[in-house]
């Protein structure tokens, strides 16, 4: 893989809103992802923040082949191999390391790694890529930041997650350098405990069109 992997832009594209989920239970998983895909929205990451995640990831991708499963909270190139052999489409990070740059290309795995400041995001472009996660968004500097970076930093784009919700979003979305958001309350633990799958799907056909 050399230089900007166009793969990450193109999955980026698929939908305004990108759902952040961390699985408790694989069956539930499975579930999570037929509703979002049914609401609209058919990339998940998944982050690697629970014992089950791995599996998680393989379960959605076979029960859900048209969705694009990734994985979030990639810290290590073990990882970043483990997400690739579970069927894993890409790969987030919260931030980067050359060792983690590496593991991508070794693995070829589409890699959105994140970051907070100018210094990482040009360590980022040295790297090769032109498309990365703006993470904390909200407490890195939000929409403000970003509308910044626009003018030094012309040609990169951005999915910036961290503290955004449905009434935020549109503020990031409407940037000219931000492809499409993460966000964590379409899988809330209120949601996913009471296993409302319909609840979910409706606030994926919400995030559907955020951008419109």
């Amino acid at each position: 893989m050399s230089g900007a992997d166009p793969r990450v832009r193109a999955v980026l594209k698929l939908a305004p809103v990108i759902p952040v989920f961390t699985p408790d239970d694989v069956d539930d998983a499975v579930q999570v992802a037929q509703a979002l895909f049914r609401g609209g929205l058919p990339v998940v990451e998944v982050t690697l923040r629970t014992p089950r995640a791995m599996e998680a990831i393989k379960a959605m991708a076979e029960a859900v082949p048209d969705a694009v499963i990734g994985a979030g909270t990639v810290l290590t190139a073990a990882q970043m191999q483990a997400v690739k052999e579970a069927g894993g489409r890409f790969a987030v990070s919260p931030g980067a390391t050359d060792r983690l740059y590496a593991a991508a290309r070794d693995t070829d795995l589409p890699f959105l790694p994140g970051v907070a400041t100018s210094s990482e995001l040009m360590h980022g472009l040295e790297q090769g890529l032109d498309t990365f996660k703006f993470f904390p968004a909200v407490q890195a500097g939000g929409a403000p930041l970003l509308a910044a970076w626009a003018g030094p930093f012309a040609d990169v784009r951005f999915c910036p997650t961290g503290g955004i919700s449905v009434q935020t979003a549109p503020q990031f979305l409407h940037l000219p350098n931000v492809l499409c958001v993460g966000g964590s309350w379409l899988t809330t633990a209120a949601l996913l405990q009471s296993r409302d799958w319909a609840a979910i799907e409706e606030l994926a056909r919400q995030a559907s069109v955020l951008a419109s």
